[in-house]
């Protein structure tokens, strides 16, 4: 299932919502899309509304329309909608190539996913080296020779990639933006791009694409010396434009804007090279540099491309396993198994709503160095769901052996929880798990040394123990502890689920 511009438009990481909605166990209901939204960030409501009702829908909205999840906006008395590809339709064919299916969203700051690193810069700044080199100490016809390769260069990259899911908005932005031929367009570039059947040594058509066209950008450095084994990559390029004619035109019956600018870019360096690169001679060492050149590049990329294939193959085995490990019915029956406990203390150190129906405590310990990613995780969910949740943070506490910079820390907690809003002891828990300053919690329960009746957390460390409690972090929810089998951060795909389930 392809909806490009809708995650194009919501900003969102292609490839991890790809990832995650084929993971889900519902995969691919609308359920499974809904989630999958709200995990990313943007939160939803799903509906079956009649038609009739759409008018009061608003501006813009998620809808089941050609049997793809589709973004729709309105635009006077027609509609934009989003999904693979762009398209324009009236209200009547809308209602009629649509289910009852709508999807209200609302995006928050936390939509918007970035990458570790960005490559591009580094790569802008290899190509202005290149072109202020080549204008410097070339010829202006072999500067545009070169800036052509690093064009070529640019474009394949972006081929290249989006050939293993990524997005490339310059590809995008070529090929067509919106409206009925726009799509026609962008789905020419498509089945030419993605669908290239060519296979030399296990790389296709576009990969010797960027195999030539880097080859050419280095080489086109050592001009006017290696100009004879240019010109003569160039007439081989004509081999190339025929072949990336004929099947655009008699075996695809399509054309691509994306391949007719490579095509272009290879012409232009043709002419160029018969009409000013001449009086060449040919030097062993040029040959020489232009097959290690060639054997380096050619295993760089082959490498790289075997290395994405395998990444590719693994996410999509892995986002099948975890659409069984996500099944909420498996989660839940693992968690059943294990004894319910019953805490008599359920007040202590406990934010969040007091008469929710879903109880989640975290055992922990403040010294617990695995402790501040399970609390961190926990306060996400009560940040998200402040009105479905109540949670208690039940430490580990033992006067007689704990040491002095313990007890003054929580009799400190214990007197911002007792003495300040809410918020103010939450702030306090996330400071000492991200400082583990005692002076800094000192301070903000008014810097005088406290002394606080810490008898219930005495109690609730016994009642831990006696439900053996002992190693932190643990999460116990609704009297259920978390199972042993499941990560942490997997409570994230079942809290929807378990705020609703009944039974628990």
């Amino acid at each position: 299932m392809i909806f490009d511009k809708l995650i194009n438009y919501l900003k969102l990481d292609k490839q991890e919502f790809i990832f995650q909605f084929n993971s889900h166990p519902n995969y691919p209901s609308a359920l499974a899309f809904s989630d999958t939204l709200n995990f990313m960030g943007v939160k939803n409501d799903a509906y079956e509304l009649d038609k009739e009702y759409w008018d009061e829908l608003p501006e813009e909205f998620i809808a089941i329309v050609e049997n793809a999840f589709s973004l729709v906006k309105k635009s006077g008395s027609s509609y934009a909608v989003y999904s693979e590809k762009a398209k324009t339709f009236e209200k009547d064919e809308l209602y009629k190539k649509s289910t009852d299916f709508v999807l209200l969203f609302e995006k928050t700051e936390k939509a918007e996913t970035k990458s570790v690193f960005n490559f591009k810069p580094v790569l802008y700044g290899i190509f202005a080296v290149i072109i202020a080199y080549s204008f410097i100490s070339q010829t202006i016809f072999e500067a545009i020779f070169n800036i052509l390769s690093l064009a070529g260069v640019y474009i394949s990259l972006e081929i290249f990639n989006q050939k293993f899911g990524n997005t490339s908005t310059v590809i995008g932005s070529i090929c067509g933006g919106g409206g009925a031929a726009a799509a026609q367009t962008v789905n020419s570039c498509d089945k030419i791009i993605k669908q290239d059947k060519t296979s030399i040594l296990g790389l296709k058509f576009s990969d010797f694409s960027l195999i030539y066209f880097i080859g050419l950008a280095i080489l086109g450095l050592f001009l006017p010396v290696t100009a004879y084994i240019v010109k003569g990559f160039a007439f081989v390029s004509v081999i190339a434009i025929g072949y990336s004619v004929y099947i655009q035109a008699f075996v695809e019956k399509a054309f691509c804007r994306i391949c007719l600018l490579i095509i272009s870019i290879l012409a232009a360096q043709l002419i160029l090279s018969i009409v000013f690169f001449q009086n060449l001679s040919f030097g062993i060492g040029a040959l020489l540099l232009t097959v290690i050149l060639w054997a380096l590049i050619f295993s760089a990329v082959k490498y790289f491309n075997t290395l994405l294939e395998e990444k590719e193959t693994l996410q999509k085995s892995n986002a099948k396993n975890l659409r069984f490990k996500r099944n909420y019915e498996l989660f839940k029956s693992q968690m059943l198994q294990n004894e319910k406990i019953e805490f008599q203390d359920t007040q202590t150190f406990s934010v969040g709503q007091k008469d929710s129906k879903l109880r989640i405590s975290i055992v922990s310990n403040p010294y617990c160095g695995f402790c501040k990613d399970a609390h961190k995780l926990a306060e996400s969910l009560l940040e998200k769901y402040p009105n479905d949740i109540s949670l208690q943070m039940r430490f580990n506490y033992s006067p007689e052996r704990a040491h002095p910079e313990y007890n003054l820390l929580i009799s400190d907690l214990t007197h911002i929880y007792h003495n300040k809003p809410e918020k103010d002891f939450l702030h306090a828990v996330e400071t000492w798990f991200e400082t583990k300053d005692e002076s800094k919690i000192n301070a903000l329960s008014g810097g005088k040394p406290t002394s606080e009746n810490m008898n219930p957390l005495v109690e609730m460390s016994k009642e831990n123990s006696n439900a053996g409690l002992s190693f932190t972090p643990i999460f116990i929810i609704n009297g259920y502890q978390f199972p042993d089998k499941y990560d942490r951060e997997d409570l994230l795909f079942f809290i929807d689920e378990l705020i609703d389930d009944e039974e628990i």
